[in-house]
C-alpha cells in the first residue's frame, strides 16, 4: 500500500501521524511511505530520519496524487479537502 504523511496544517498542531520508527516498521512490511517535506519538525524528527527510515520525502501535492492511504492527526481542513479528489 501506498501511504502518505502530510505535514498537519491546524494551527498549533505540532504532531505527526507516523514517527520514523512506524515508517521503518510499514516500509519492512512491503508498504512505500511518503512523508510531506517538514511533517515531522514540530515533533522533533527531521526529513533526514524519515528517509533513513524507508520515505520518500515529498510536497503535499505529490504525497496526495500518490498515495492510497492518508494518516494525519487532525481531520482534513477545507484547503485540505479538494487534495483527496
Amino acid at each position: 500500500m501506498n501511504i502518505g504523511v502530510p505535514k498537519e496544517v491546524k494551527v498549533q498542531e505540532y504532531r505527526v501521524a507516523l514517527v520514523p520508527d512506524g515508517v521503518r516498521k510499514l516500509a519492512e512490511h512491503g508498504h512505500t511511505l511518503r512523508v510531506e517535506k517538514g511533517a515531522g519538525e514540530g515533533s522533533g524528527f527531521s526529513d533526514e530520519a524519515y528517509q533513513k527510515a524507508g520515505a520518500a520525502v515529498c510536497n503535499k501535492p505529490e504525497l496526495f496524487k500518490k498515495s492510497n492511504l492518508i494518516v494525519k492527526v487532525k481531520e482534513p481542513l477545507h484547503d485540505e479537502i479538494p487534495l483527496f479528489e
